[in-house]
């Protein structure tokens, strides 16, 4: 079947299996590998990606519920002259990850709860990456990370 979206901006018409998962058309024919397959269960997180604003586990979700969407994987959270986005920013300044593998969805799941959730206390961004497993940290530093890319999403930097 073909479907059209726009990923990292861009309009995209791609054929796929009617059983391709959204991870699978991300990383396999797309080469966009900074999406991660960690678990294949929707549990870790680390495939997540932006989808119309929206966090979601690309693992779970089939390459043919993305029709029509925008999609924003790691790779074009960025500007396009290389300008980190605040919370990536964010994350480098304040060491938020240590072997990176989970960096990727831990980074676009905290741009999505920032959306929603502009004046999330430290404990509330715990609560609302419940379903982020970072197996490295003990995440203090992603915890701040989220924070001072929140107060930078929030002044428009």
């Amino acid at each position: 079947m073909q479907i059209s979206l726009k990923i990292n901006g861009k309009e995209t018409s791609l054929d796929v299996a009617p059983n391709t998962l959204l991870v699978q058309l991300i990383r396999d024919q797309l080469k966009l590998t900074g999406t991660h397959v960690g678990c294949d269960t929707a549990q870790c997180g680390a495939c997540t990606v932006l989808k119309d604003g929206h966090a979601v586990k690309s693992c779970n979700i089939l390459a043919a519920q993305a029709q029509g969407s925008e999609v924003t994987t790691i790779e074009g959270l960025a500007q396009a002259d290389g300008t980190l986005h605040p919370m990536q920013a964010a994350f480098k300044e304040c060491h938020g990850l240590q072997c990176g593998f989970c960096t990727p969805g831990m980074v676009l799941s905290s741009v999505d709860l920032c959306n929603k959730h502009p004046k999330a206390s430290a404990t509330e961004i715990r609560e609302l990456l419940e379903g982020n497993f970072c197996r490295c940290t003990g995440y203090q530093n992603i915890v701040k990370s989220v924070q001072q890319g929140q107060a930078a999403m929030a002044s428009g930097n």
